[in-house]
């Protein structure tokens, strides 16, 4: 059996509920690959709040917050941001997928029409990322969309109480 493909869209306020409840359930399986967050995150008000920031964000040029979506159900959030114009045309790409449509190929399908997109509707050169040495999930889906690891930062956030290094991933799209 097949199962369906994700797409991604701009993510919009009425959103904020479904990335909610996949964060709240999930808090503790990304625990040790996501940055400390405070507890207002993990709430549809707090979720409202990131949306529309982000969604702030988009509408300077510096951001595009988006989510991953299967037959039309949110299952986890896909963005470009730090968007650097200029003699750059770089962004950096962030997703996640909630556990219950992890292992289906989504992040990775959310992740190529992402990178699609940078390329064709923002007019960028490059993508980067960074994810925790520990996430080797993610170190899968960013190789298999052609993203090479580069290097590594000390001490480059803080989760579960610990600062932690990341690897740092690039990309010409």
């Amino acid at each position: 059996m097949t199962s369906a493909r994700a797409d991604i869209r701009l993510a919009q306020r009425d959103d904020a509920p479904a990335l909610a409840a996949h964060l709240s359930r999930d808090r503790e399986a990304f625990a040790a690959t996501e940055p400390s967050r405070s507890e207002d995150y993990f709430t549809a008000a707090g979720q409202v709040e990131r949306v529309e920031r982000y969604l702030g964000e988009h509408a300077a040029g510096r951001m595009w917050p988006g989510v991953v979506v299967v037959e039309d159900e949110v299952v986890g959030w896909a963005t470009v941001s730090d968007i650097r114009r200029g003699p750059f045309l770089v962004g950096a790409v962030g997703y996640w997928v909630g556990t219950t449509h992890q292992g289906r190929g989504h992040a990775r399908e959310a992740l190529g029409r992402l990178l699609a997109l940078m390329r064709d509707e923002l007019g960028l050169h490059r993508a980067e990322a960074s994810t925790s040495l520990d996430n080797v999930a993610s170190h899968h889906v960013l190789r298999s969309q052609g993203f090479r690891a580069y290097g590594t930062t000390t001490s480059s956030f803080l989760t579960d109480g610990r600062w932690r290094d990341s690897l740092m991933w690039e990309r010409v799209l």
